[in-house]
């Protein structure tokens, strides 16, 4: 028995990296894992691998920057395992510049995909779970979101990416407010581990090592999205949760800090010891990667 057993779960980017480690964990533990990837013989080898091992799963390379790609997809995985009760969105694109390098297409890419692949496959789903549960059919349905380490503080040369991804994090805030009522969890994800983009980025710091613990391999960080898709994790909503070989946390997002209050229009020439203030008193900020 595993602790997916009779769930189906939709995972994108799923051929390589992390989205393959995703599927393949979500199989060892019960799960028919819809393989979606742009790349349909990346796919259709890591359901390969599934089957083999006696999982089920459905190779897909549907578009999830469309309501129709989105819709696509859901339908798929309809018709071949009957129900869906996990999304994670996982796929996504590197366009790496300087913030004055970046084209626009550079912009707009990182956008589609990150942001808007998280949106439309979500709403479809979104859509399909809320019905379901004002129809009176209880629900105990995920989404698991993919932000970065970039996104929550940002990286050099990645300010299209950091945004996207900072977007994220504060989308799954709000999604997993507003979808609570439909019996809709949402959680992130910042993992670390060896992927295409990071063997691309940094190849040295994630480099197979000879021996001993492998740190920056995808299975890893694996566990923690399979839990959060299972039955286990109902009562988790809402957190961000960073990954890297064996370490595990929950990002704290932005809180309001001290607040000074004059009690009435402050004047812009006044501000400046107020400000250096606030500053000197506050918890300051990680730094940016790279910087």
């Amino acid at each position: 028995m595993g602790i997916c057993d009779g769930r189906t779960v939709i995972i994108t980017g799923a051929g390589g990296g992390l989205g393959r480690a995703y599927a393949l964990a979500f199989a060892a533990e019960g799960a028919s894992v819809v393989v979606n990837d742009i790349r349909r013989d990346a796919a259709e080898a890591v359901v390969a691998q599934i089957v083999a091992a006696g999982g089920r799963a459905l190779a897909d390379s549907g578009d999830i920057t469309t309501f129709v790609g989105a819709q696509g997809i859901v339908d798929a995985a309809l018709s071949a395992f009957g129900e869906v009760h996990v999304l994670v969105n996982n796929a996504g694109v590197l366009r790496d510049r300087m913030f004055l390098s970046l084209s626009e297409d550079d912009w707009d890419t990182v956008m589609r995909v990150h942001l808007k692949g998280h949106f439309c496959l979500a709403s479809v789903l979104g859509r399909r779970w809320r019905d379901a549960s004002k129809a009176g059919k209880p629900l105990d349905a995920r989404i698991i979101n993919t932000s970065s380490g970039a996104g929550l503080q940002g990286s050099v040369a990645q300010s299209n990416y950091s945004a996207a991804k900072g977007g994220i994090a504060a989308l799954t805030l709000v999604q997993a407010v507003e979808l609570k009522r439909y019996g809709i969890t949402v959680n992130s994800l910042a993992p670390a581990a060896r992927t295409a983009m990071t063997e691309g980025a940094m190849p040295e710091m994630v480099k197979k090592p000879a021996s001993g613990f492998d740190v920056w391999d995808p299975m890893n960080v694996a566990a923690i999205v399979v839990w959060l898709g299972s039955p286990l994790s109902a009562h988790v909503s809402g957190h961000c949760f960073e990954a890297k070989g064996g370490e595990l946390s929950i990002a704290e997002g932005w809180h309001t800090g001290k607040i000074t209050d004059k009690g009435a229009r402050w004047e812009p020439a006044e501000l400046t010891a107020v400000i250096d203030k606030l500053i000197a008193e506050g918890k300051p900020a990680q730094p940016v990667y790279g910087s």
